[in-house]
């Protein structure tokens, strides 16, 4: 029998600031080069924030034309020597909207220089967050990062971590919730931790109020530190909870035990409560082509397409939009209905030659119904290639065995095109299927399965018992991310 492998410009919108429009927001940096040289530094400073699409409008023709949303006060420094500091504008180009959840959300960035070895706090503040909070209503927002230009133990400069999420998240109310915020770090060995802001500048890194009028703006809700786990329950419909999370970085155990991170992130966002009711309470569900929380290599000036592929359960019901949160000058096609209850939105990305780095996408689905789907993210790692399989051949092959095999075989292999080892996210598949009725015969799970062990560039799988039968051909398949790199994910 044969065993085949294969892989499956600028347009000035001008428009007065109005106090009830905010839907949170972030703020990140990252050294331009990371090995210090000199007393300063060049860093690149990222502002994201969300607004009522009815104030500040967006849609396609504005993406396109790298149109702005205005955002009110700027970007300040306080809380250290803000040498080299100033104020950054935070009208933002526009990079998503959604009509069905009435948001537009917009980045920047800008490059500014720092002395090294100093710390400071920046931070957007203004107005009042809008009507309709559980906790918050009509305050002022505060969004506040640390920023901390030391040399690290490792001898490089800093990059902060970031947190990756939709603007708006729906949830029915009465039923105990778990969302799980992505957080991803350009140093990958950093221990990452989220904690709730805090308006007490006395006890938090940042020195200055973090949250505003939304401090604790979820009651009773529970976070789970280390892996930034919000467990919770809304109990009003129509009404929003306020999330402010700061997303911090440490460089091992002792400093995280002594409560000393190398940045402060600010995350804040939305949770919306809403009342199950009508014939279809199933919401539709994002099933593909990326996992939920993939990571993805991307090399500089290469055009990457995606694709979104969601499944809808009920009669008549239908994807109707999509809410998201995308890098700058990603597009998004029209939503495609492939099927009855299959549809898919097409995302095209030209890779910027000056990206380095994470870059995250977050989306989910919402029906006519307003049910919203899971929130699905993914982050592309700007300027590193993905491990790759080698593709077999005859001669000399990375997949072993190739031909005709024994029925006791029971050793498995295949190399990659860079050094790999087991990946943290569990559901990472191989597939040993019978090619005469496409039935599988064997599955292993790369996140644990011990029959599967990583070598680095050779990935080994090895069976207690086979399942060959003779004069049967067989063919594998592998999900997306059955092996991780070490450069970032």
């Amino acid at each position: 029998m044969y065993i085949v492998y294969f892989l499956s410009s600028w347009i000035l919108q001008l428009c007065f600031i109005h106090s009830t429009h905010f839907r949170g927001g972030t703020i990140t940096w990252r050294p331009l080069n990371a090995t210090p040289s000199g007393g300063s530094a060049s860093f690149l400073v990222r502002e994201r924030y969300s607004w009522n699409r009815n104030t500040y409008y967006c849609d396609d023709t504005t993406i396109a034309n790298n149109g702005l949303i205005s955002g009110g006060n700027n970007v300040a420094c306080t809380a250290g020597p803000c040498t080299g500091w100033s104020n950054m504008l935070t009208s933002t180009y526009c990079t998503d909207f959604s009509a069905a959840l009435t948001v537009s959300s917009g980045e920047r960035t800008q490059v500014y220089t720092f002395p090294l070895n100093i710390s400071f706090t920046i931070y957007f503040n203004d107005g009042n967050w809008f009507n309709g909070l559980e906790v918050g209503n009509s305050t002022s927002w505060y969004v506040s990062n640390r920023v901390i230009t030391n040399v690290r133990p490792d001898g490089y400069l800093n990059t902060s971590p970031i947190g990756v999420t939709i603007p708006i998240i729906y949830k029915p109310i009465n039923i105990q919730q778990v969302h799980v915020v992505q957080m991803a770090d350009f140093d990958s060995t950093d221990i990452l931790r989220c904690r709730w802001s805090t308006s007490i500048s006395a006890n938090n890194i940042c020195q200055y109020n973090e949250c505003g009028g939304i401090c604790n703006g979820v009651p009773g809700a529970v976070l789970l530190e280390n892996n930034c786990t919000i467990v919770f329950t809304l109990t009003h419909a129509k009404l929003y909870a306020g999330v402010a999370l700061q997303i911090e970085d440490f460089f091992n155990n002792a400093t995280l035990t002594a409560n000393t991170p190398m940045s402060s992130v600010p995350l804040q966002f939305l949770f919306y409560g809403y009342s199950v009711t009508g014939n279809c309470t199933k919401p539709p569900q994002i099933i593909g082509n990326r996992p939920n929380r993939a990571c993805i290599g991307t090399s500089n000036s290469t055009f990457v397409t995606e694709t979104i592929v969601v499944e809808t359960y009920c009669p008549g019901q239908y994807v109707a939009d999509f809410v998201s949160s995308s890098p700058i000058g990603m597009r998004k096609s029209a939503i495609i209905n492939s099927s009855s209850t299959i549809f898919q939105m097409i995302l095209t990305w030209n890779v910027s030659n000056t990206l380095h780095g994470p870059e995250p996408l977050c989306a989910a689905a919402v029906d006519n119904f307003q049910l919203q789907s899971n929130q699905w993210c993914v982050t592309f790692v700007v300027g590193y290639d993905s491990p790759d399989v080698v593709r077999p051949t005859l001669v000399q092959g990375s997949a072993s065995p190739v031909g005709t095999v024994f029925q006791n075989q029971s050793v498995f292999s295949f190399q990659t095109t860079k050094f790999v080892g087991r990946p943290s996210r569990n559901g990472t598949n191989i597939y040993f299927k019978d090619a005469a009725n496409n039935v599988t015969v064997a599955q292993f799970d790369c996140g644990w399965a011990p029959e599967v062990t990583f070598t680095g560039y050779t990935t080994v799988i090895r069976f207690t018992t086979t399942p060959w039968q003779a004069g049967h051909f067989y063919y594998i398949t592998m999900d997306g991310g059955v092996v991780s790199g070490t450069e970032f994910c």
